[in-house]
Order: C-alpha cells, then structure tokens, then sequence
C-alpha cells in the first residue's frame, strides 16, 4: 500500500509539470541584474537612424554578378568547395554560432543578450540536453516562428543552400523573428549541444556537414564550455577541425563562472587551455572570457567586477563585428572571387597540359589519368604560382581534383582564351578587375568614411537585376 501511494505521488508529479515549475521557480527566485550595461555597449538606446547600405551591398552584388560569378559557373567552383553564394547571403546581416557541449548555457546566452526571459519566445533551457534543433534568431514586426521548411523556401533569405542536408535536417531548422533592436543588425544561431556518446547516425542528418555550412558563412563563433564539461571527446575534436582556419573568429566561452571559488577556477581556466591546446594549433591563442552569462545576479564572495568586465569585453567584441559589417563582406566576396579565380588557372592549366599531351593515336583517358595523378610531373601547381598574385597558401588541395576531375570530365572545359567575347569580355580580366579595382575601391569608400549612399547607380547599374544578354526577350 506504501509502495502504491508513493508511485501514486510520483505520478501526480508528472503530470502537473506547470504546478512543478512553479514551486521551483520560488525557491530558486534571484536577483536579477541591471542590463544597462548591454544597452550602452551595444548602443541600443540611440535613436539615430540606421545606416542605410543597401546601394553598397547592391553594387557588390552587382560586382558578384558581373565579374565572379560566370567565371565561377564556367569552372564549376561550387563542386570543389560546396559553397555557393546567393544574394540573400550577399544581403545577409552578420551571423554570430554558437557552439559547444550540451547543457553549457548557449540559448541562457542568447535569452540573456535579447532578454527574452520570460516570454513566450524564450528559447528553452534545462540541466538536460534541452537544445534539439538549430534556432535562428532574426529580425521581424513581431513574435512569430518559422519552419524551416518555409526559411529553405525563401531565396530572399540565405538559408536557401540548407535544403540539400535532406528534409530530416529541414525538420530541424527553426526561425524565430524578434523585434528586437539588436536583430536589425546581427543574426543569431543557436545550435544542438554536443553529446560525446551519441552516435552522428542517430541525428539522422549530417551534423557535422551542417556544422560546417553555418561555420564558413558566420562572422562570430562563440564555443562555449562550462567548469563540468572540459572533456574533448570526438565530436568536439572534429567540430574544432572544421574552425580550421577560422581562428580570428572563434572567442571561447567559460560560462557559469561563479559557481566556482577562486582557486578552483583558476585551476578549470588551466584545464580548458590544456584540453584545447592540441585542437588549436596557432601561435596566438583565442580569447577566452570568463563570466556567468545569466539574467541572475553573480553568487556572494566571488570575482562580480571582473566578470562584468569581461561580460561587457564580450559585448564590445560583438560590437566591433557589427560595426564592421561591410568591410567584411566585402572582404569575404573578394577572398571568395581569389579563389574562384586560382581554380580556374588550375583547371585551366590542367586543360592546357592535356592538349598538348595529346596526339592522334593517345588514349584520352590515359593520358589525362596520368596528368591529375602525378600534376608535378607536369609542372601544373608551379605554373599557377609563378603568375602574379597567387599565394601558395592559396592553393587548394591536389587530391580534390581527382576528386574533381572523376566527376566533372575534363573535355567538358573551355581554355580560359575562349572564355571572351565581343559585348562581354574575358571572364579572367573581369574577375581580376574586381579583385585588384572595384572590391578595393567599394572598400576604401568605407574606410575613408564617404557617404555609401553617394555611389552613382545610373553608372554603376548597382540595383539592376543580372540579365543574359544573349538571351531574347
């Protein structure tokens, strides 16, 4: 009879979640801290209007258009690298990731920054693994959801590429629209904590591949830890992998920081160096803020002025990538059209060596297997580099154009020769004119403080709509 009253109690508990809630929430009752600090540093209270850039990231759009994107298309860039730029990406206001284990206090991060603390629109948090899907927080007239079915949908927006990760990863993907002042000028993505003993196949998409989408495009990566979860397991090493060469964007994160004594945290500030010190191999390493990212006040007898103080370094970090919006844009289409434009030498020189290997009784085949499996035999990297402006660091890995290659055969390519012509151009000359003239002048605009609004667009055509001119109307 104990026995079943008490079962009988345990089920009275579950099924009154809210009544649970409740009472925890009264005997958990804090403080809450004052936020002005966020508003000054982010500069939300102002009442000046917005910049309006739209001219400048049209006319770069125009530049994309025009200069990189037929030379792109023509090379099939996009099945080397698997990143295609749309305009919405071109449009698109910066993206700050957030990264790290389960249950380290990412969407408490985000709620705290946007102060969506007990609103209807708070994104859920728990000791638990609670975070199941990726969030995207952005900008709208008002409160509202969107399935990301619907956000993979919109080609005005740059989440367009998602649909190729499958429906499973569409049912996965969540927007969420705030008016909040902060939205108008950043873009948040929260994502799935990582579980070390849970296998990738049980997501039932490619995780780590989606990963990577929202890496290559995100201005600001936060990968958070808390003092409990120092452990690198495999699917942390491999995500740090993937932010290869993404250094000067990843801050780390040691989140919840007054739940520790001094000595103790100096003790967990050492431990997460040590742990990560084999996964980021650069000479100077990331910034690490420590502070307890939460609405609630810090606990007694810990460091509170040191970890506002990193709190507000944080924000001001966030700030500078805002403020620094266009030049990074800018900044990314030029590297991307650098790119764009060395594998194009690449495929081009390839096409070239097979020409001239080639005779009347050769097997095609043969001769051009030979080629891609041995390209120093032929000088075909060393050719690329002794032309002007290519970095050797540049260069893309030689075992991806076997890859390549095996897939995009090698006939199907034009010499970039006869890549011109009368009305157009050359698409080599026209992507070199980008880099070396037009994307350094749109970015000197800026720096010297000009009005982008002053841009003539009845020369620059900067808000006309692409058009195939050989088309008929």
């Amino acid at each position: 009879m104990r026995a079943l009253v008490l079962l009988c109690c345990f089920m009275a508990s579950l099924l009154l979640p809210g009544q649970a809630e409740e009472v925890e929430d009264v005997s958990e009752e804090a403080p809450l801290r004052d936020r002005s600090h966020i508003e000054k540093t982010l500069m939300l209270n102002e009442d000046k209007p917005a910049d309006d850039f739209s001219v400048v990231l049209q006319r770069l759009r125009k530049i994309y258009h025009s200069s990189i994107k037929p030379l792109e298309q023509s090379y099939k860039y996009n099945e080397l690298r698997q990143h295609e730029i749309t305009d919405g990406e071109i449009t698109s206001k910066p993206m700050v990731l957030f990264l790290g284990p389960w249950s380290v206090g990412k969407s408490t991060m985000i709620n705290y920054l946007l102060g969506l603390e007990n609103t209807r629109y708070q994104l859920y948090t728990g000791a638990e693994p609670t975070t199941s899907e990726f969030t995207v927080l952005m900008h709208g007239p008002k409160l509202k959801t969107i399935e990301g079915i619907v956000m993979a949908a919109d080609s005005a927006r740059s989440f367009s590429p998602l649909e190729k990760f499958g429906q499973n990863f569409l049912e996965k993907l969540i927007g969420i629209e705030v008016p909040h002042k902060l939205l108008e000028r950043v873009t948040f993505v929260d994502t799935p904590g990582i579980i070390e003993n849970r296998k990738q196949q049980e997501r039932g998409y490619p995780f780590n591949d989606v990963c990577q989408w929202f890496i290559d495009r995100a201005d600001l990566i936060f990968v958070v830890f808390d003092p409990t979860k120092l452990d690198v397991g495999l699917e942390l090493e491999m995500l740090f992998r993937q932010l290869k060469g993404r250094e000067s964007q990843i801050r780390i994160i040691l989140n919840k920081a007054d739940n520790l004594a001094t000595q103790m945290l100096m003790r967990v500030y050492g431990a997460l160096f040590w742990s990560l010190a084999p996964l980021i191999n650069v000479t100077e390493p990331p910034r690490v803020y420590v502070s307890s990212f939460w609405p609630h006040d810090y606990k007694p007898d810990t460091h509170k002025d040191l970890f506002l103080k990193e709190e507000i370094s944080l924000l001001e970090d966030l700030n500078q990538v805002i403020e620094n919006r266009l030049e990074n844009k800018i900044a990314f289409i030029r590297q991307h059209a650098i790119r764009v434009r060395i594998h194009a030498l690449l495929v081009d020189r390839y096409l070239q060596t097979y020409k001239d290997k080639m005779t009347f009784f050769s097997d095609g085949e043969l001769v051009f297997k030979d080629i891609v499996e041995d390209p120093d035999k032929f000088y075909i990297f060393k050719t690329i580099l002794a032309k002007t402006n290519v970095s050797k660091f540049d260069l893309p890995n030689r075992d991806a154009y076997k890859d390549f290659f095996g897939i995009n055969p090698i006939s199907s390519f034009k010499l970039l020769s006869q890549q011109c012509s009368y009305m157009g151009g050359c698409f080599l000359e026209k992507i070199e004119r980008a880099i070396t003239q037009e994307l350094p002048a749109l970015l000197g605009s800026l720096g010297l403080g000009k009005n982008p609004g002053a841009l003539n667009c009845d020369k620059t055509g900067c808000g006309e709509t692409p058009k195939n001119r050989y088309r008929k109307p």
